[in-house]
């Protein structure tokens, strides 16, 4: 029986439409060791991995580890991901997405 974590990474990969190939690629893994995270019952990948994975899905790392069944994540979670996403932009990338959520609060 899958972990909680293979099933939470299942879940998003998923729902993104992503191949194991693809989630391979984006966190520098093999596709047998992610299949092996979502598979096997006793999933332990190091902290380096984890933060890989729960960012090319968008999640966090809390979330990912925390052991509730849930796979699909709230609302804070997805935003919380996307604002440690924005933290680590250089400033010219900030501006733009400034200036991208400036116009849709234009458009009210």
């Amino acid at each position: 029986m899958p972990s909680p974590l293979g099933d939470k990474i299942r879940a998003r990969r998923t729902q993104l439409e992503m191949s194991l190939e693809d989630l391979a690629t984006a966190t520098d893994s093999s596709k047998g060791y992610l299949w092996e995270l979502e598979n096997r019952d006793k999933a332990n990948p190091s902290a380096d991995k984890l933060i890989k994975i729960a960012s090319a899905l968008g999640l966090t790392t809390e979330f990912l580890l925390d052991e509730s069944p849930e796979v699909e994540p709230e609302a804070g979670v997805l935003d919380e991901a996307f604002f440690r996403r924005y933290k680590k932009l250089d400033p010219k990338r900030k501006e733009k997405v400034q200036k991208f959520l400036d116009m849709w609060d234009d458009e009210d």
